[in-house]
């Protein structure tokens, strides 16, 4: 994320977002880096037109999803901080900019992202075709707030085309928390996490939450940051283009209230371009110095019918799935 001057109005929104320990939008995630991008390195999965792509240039991250009807790249991947893929808060807010800290960042959680940090990307040390149904990476994420720290991190990515039904993209995403004990951001305290952060073109700017049977409620934001809040009822929210054709995130691990809404004006489809939309399930999770987190998403494609027909099949297999959540401190404590 490159920090560009926002309005004061912003910065009182920011400072009473952390006190209240939710995410926060990453005005980086807002307009195009003054760093040089690496050249893509793309690993892809195709079938019958769904293709979806994850970068090694860019933290593994999916950085391509398009169909036979939409052949055009869908997500947003103008920093580090778009993309769809993962990101973690953990700890306390600390301010570190004696050590360098980015100052429009301070004081700032434990916050390691997918796709890398202010003025950086973050480094792949896996990455393959597991099988033609399966792309696999890990990732040792950047911290958001740092130029180029890595995190005491290790990320797991398995990116899969979801056999039981249509059109539909199954993500299992992990993360390995290796920090020091007693470090700077403290013990283990429950924080916002992004299961996932998304971030698409700015063209797939109106917005629905499903409500199951077919049945969809239109959503109202105002181009942002600050983002909008909402609560899918199913835990399932999709994004559409002017055509009807349309993005959905399932995720049934997230808690009842969602980040979403457009940044900026102008309904552009260009990838690379600093307006953007996006929609962020966000769960509660109480990650410590050693813990480690696992879940799963689904993303489906398509018109609002077919969307609907496959979301209906997902909640029916899905909908009581849970994060598992290891943490050895807690172990010990409650010994």
């Amino acid at each position: 994320m490159t920090y560009l001057s926002r309005p004061c109005a912003f910065f009182f929104f920011l400072a009473t977002t952390l006190l209240a320990g939710e995410p926060v939008p990453d005005l980086e995630k807002d307009v195009t880096n003054d760093f040089a991008t690496p050249a893509q390195d793309l690993l892809v999965l195709d079938q019958g037109g769904l293709r979806v792509g994850i970068d090694r240039a860019k933290g593994a991250s999916i950085t391509w999803l398009s169909w036979k009807n939409y052949p055009g790249n869908t997500v947003n991947e103008a920093a580090p901080g778009r993309l769809i893929q993962q990101s973690y808060y953990a700890g306390l807010t600390i301010d570190r900019k004696h050590e360098g800290q980015h100052s429009a960042w301070s004081p700032w959680s434990w916050n390691p992202i997918q796709g890398g940090g202010v003025g950086s990307w973050a480094k792949v040390t896996k990455f393959k075709k597991l099988d033609s149904y399966t792309l696999y990476a890990e990732t040792i994420p950047r911290l958001w707030d740092m130029p180029n720290e890595e995190a005491e991190a290790l990320m797991k990515q398995w990116t899969s085309l979801e056999k039981e039904v249509p059109n539909t993209i199954v993500v299992k995403c992990l993360i390995q928390c290796h920090r020091q004990e007693n470090d700077a951001w403290g013990p283990a305290r429950v924080n916002p996490q992004e299961v996932p952060a998304c971030y698409f073109t700015r063209n797939f700017e109106h917005f629905q939450s499903y409500l199951g049977g077919g049945k969809w409620r239109t959503e109202e934001q105002a181009p942002g940051p600050p983002w909008g809040k909402t609560s899918p009822p199913k835990l399932a929210m999709a994004c559409f283009e002017e055509s009807g054709q349309g993005i959905a995130i399932f995720s049934p691990t997230a808690g009842p209230v969602w980040n979403f809404g457009p940044h900026s004006h102008g309904q552009t489809d260009n990838p690379k371009a600093g307006p953007c939309v996006h929609i962020a399930p966000v769960s509660r999770v109480r990650l410590g110095p050693q813990s480690s987190y696992q879940y799963r998403y689904w993303l489906s494609i398509g018109t609002r019918e077919e969307i609907a027909t496959q979301l209906d099949l997902l909640l029916e297999k899905y909908s009581s799935e849970k994060g598992i959540l290891s943490d050895p401190e807690a172990k010990k404590t409650a010994r």
